[in-house]
């Protein structure tokens, strides 16, 4: 049996019949699909998608997004929230509004977050070569824009033919579902393509169910760990995105509470054990807490589980400085599990844990090494409290405003952040009470993330209250996506932190001896010629409440306490506007991240910077396991 189908209007069958399942649970894989159309789309894939919504037949709901990059930054957030067992679809025209998703792609397979992308192309026939937007080049006439998607995707695939469209989507699905091989995969359509009909075998369209794998660690592995974490004195377990991946919660807990072993955090690991937990230390590394990073530096075995181990976790690779420090990976992806020569166990973090937990049993830290860290932790609750309540005048400091968030929040509700100075702080001081309620995209860390992620996590958890905390600077990248959360009647709630400029890469400027050149939003001064005079007059509480927003304006704490109530009550997308002071103080987190500084320099603050730089720099090392230390060469 065949059916006559257009190849758009296959591939939204196929997408409508796609499930995925793991332990039991089956959910649609491609629960929906963002798009933009434009003459590259318009009559292909959004054709197929009016017509299924028309018909009521394989129904794959169509959301209208307002900025290519931003639907793939709300599908990114959709699926990391659903623990990337679903994946939505993002169509884009030809030409601009296909690598308009290209920083999205980039930021999917950097997080490893399944998404499908499903770019325009031109003219497989090339009878109408050049069409509009497109590309051409002389050396090369299959090569299109849509080429650029290559490196960035975890699996490509062109259907010049519609032949091809089985094997292309049966290769994107199972990339999608490959917890260790996933990312952006891209489909690019042809637009005569997308139109062209063809006879297709109904199999096809059968209900397919993708089962999602936990693999398990091989034994010899597992015993390996085992005999290392055993002689461990400082022991430190740093806990990455897998384990929520996972849902490896309990686990986690369980694991910890046995051995003592203390638990640190990464970014995307944060709330994996709760703030008030025992053995919860914080976040480690370069925005880390002093309490991980302390015991960072003095760890003797380090597990890592579900963590990539990117440069702000390991501090640019002068954390661990214990120089017989001795590394275990727990990792669903071999890639990741062999870093640092540690030993390699890979397998997903639940059943790691659990196996590692079975072969270490009885094994449980000292109690000095216990007593010691907990000590540390309940100093540095104190000195969190502080800057919560810091008291900063006459403009708030961005730590009060976490603080007032931190406190009146629900604990299910998820705060969503991306890129500044807000991500470095929220790990240092951020309390997760629940698994699910911290959301900061830092694996790409892209401006303009937060309010388009935060549209995703909503749609993936409409039962919890979103709040996407955005600085100036990336509001003023991308808000646009708020005119899409206002037409498709989702609540989000904005908090607009305005202190007009880049925070973040101000005082890392200054750290570098560079004094905030170029960091502030202010007109160019005729007498210096430089951007340093008056604050512009940008209105950002006037600019969101022009896209449909409802806008609460507040000044003090005081007020951002009623705001955030106000906010939490109200059924349409609100937004609170506070200023703060970009020099308000920001504890230390004892630790350092890696950015060169030049070398010579006409400045003497450049200079000083140098200095402290080749300091810190002579703490690197490369993080390989001593060749003395290696079983084989006992």
């Amino acid at each position: 049996m065949t059916v006559r189908l257009t190849v758009a209007q296959a591939l939204v069958r196929f997408l409508a019949n796609q499930y995925s399942e793991r332990d039991g649970v089956e959910q649609r894989l491609i629960p929906g699909c963002f798009g933009i159309f434009g003459h590259g789309n318009v009559a292909g894939v959004g054709q197929a998608l009016l017509q299924a919504a028309r018909t009521g037949d394989d129904d794959l709901p169509y959301h209208l997004a307002r900025n290519e990059q931003g639907m793939v930054h709300a599908a990114v957030g959709y699926s990391r929230m659903r623990n990337r067992l679903q994946a939505m679809a993002c169509t884009a025209s030809i030409g601009p509004g296909s690598t308009n998703m290209l920083t999205g792609a980039a930021l999917a397979t950097t997080n490893r977050i399944p998404v499908l992308l499903l770019p325009s192309d031109v003219f497989a026939t090339r009878v109408a070569s050049p069409v509009l937007q497109e590309l051409e080049r002389p050396d090369s006439g299959d090569v299109s824009v849509n080429d650029a998607f290559r490196p960035l995707s975890r699996f490509f695939d062109r259907v010049w033919r519609p032949e091809q469209l089985p094997s292309a989507l049966l290769g994107a699905m199972r990339a999608l579902t490959d917890p260790a091989e996933t990312g952006a995969v891209t489909i690019a359509l042809p637009q005569d393509v997308q139109a062209e009909a063809f006879d297709w075998p109904q199999e096809l369209f059968a209900r397919r169910v993708w089962h999602v794998a936990r693999p398990v660690p091989e034994p010899a592995a597992i015993a390996r760990a085992a005999e290392i974490v055993r002689a461990a004195t400082k022991p430190l377990l740093v806990a990455g995105g897998g384990v929520h991946y996972s849902e490896a919660y309990a686990a986690l807990r369980a694991f910890a509470e046995a051995t003592g072993i203390p638990v640190a955090d990464t970014q995307a690991g944060k709330g994996a054990l709760l703030w008030d937990h025992p053995q919860a230390v914080g976040g480690v590394g370069s925005t880390g807490s002093p309490v991980a990073n302390a015991l960072a530096r003095d760890a003797d075995v380090v597990i890592g589980v579900g963590t990539r181990w990117s440069d702000f976790t390991t501090a640019s690779r002068t954390a661990f400085a214990n120089p017989d420090v001795r590394f275990v990976n727990l990792n669903v992806a071999a890639f990741d599990a062999g870093k640092h020569a540690g030993a390699s166990v890979v397998t997903d973090a639940r059943a790691g844990l659990e196996a590692l937990a079975d072969a270490v049993e009885g094994y449980r830290v000292g109690d000095a090494h216990l007593a010691s860290y907990t000590e540390h932790r309940e100093r540095w609750t104190r000195v969190v409290d502080d800057a919560y309540h810091l008291g900063h005048t006459p403009l708030p400091a961005q730590t009060e405003v976490l603080g007032a968030l931190d406190e009146m929040l629900d604990p299910r509700d998820v705060v969503v952040q991306a890129a500044g100075s807000l991500p470095g702080d929220l790990q240092m001081l951020w309390r997760a009470r629940e698994e699910k309620a911290y959301h900061v995209e830092y694996a790409y860390s892209c401006m303009g993330y937060e309010i388009a992620g935060a549209l995703g996590v909503k749609m993936a958890a409409p039962d919890r209250e979103v709040f996407a905390l955005v600085g100036d600077g990336s509001y003023l990248m991308m808000s646009s996506e708020v005119v899409t959360a206002v037409s498709e009647g989702i609540k989000l709630n904005l908090v607009l932190v305005q202190n007009h400029g880049f925070s973040s890469i101000g005082a890392l400027s200054e750290s570098l001896g560079s004094q905030r050149f170029g960091t502030s939003y202010r007109f160019r001064d005729p007498a210096t010629g430089e951007l340093d005079g008056a604050t512009l007059p940008v209105d950002l509480a006037a600019n969101v409440a022009s896209l449909g927003a409802d806008v609460i304006r507040v000044r003090t704490i005081a007020e951002l306490r009623d705001a955030i109530v106000v906010a939490r009550a109200a059924t349409r997308t609100t937004a609170i506007h506070i200023e703060t002071d970009p020099l308000a103080p920001v504890p230390s987190p004892e630790s350092w991240w890696d950015v060169p500084v030049s070398e010579v320099s006409a400045l003497g603050s450049t200079r000083e910077a140098r200095k402290t730089y080749e300091h810190a720099k002579a703490g690197q090392r490369p993080l390989v396991t001593p060749a003395e230390n290696r079983e084989d060469d006992r």
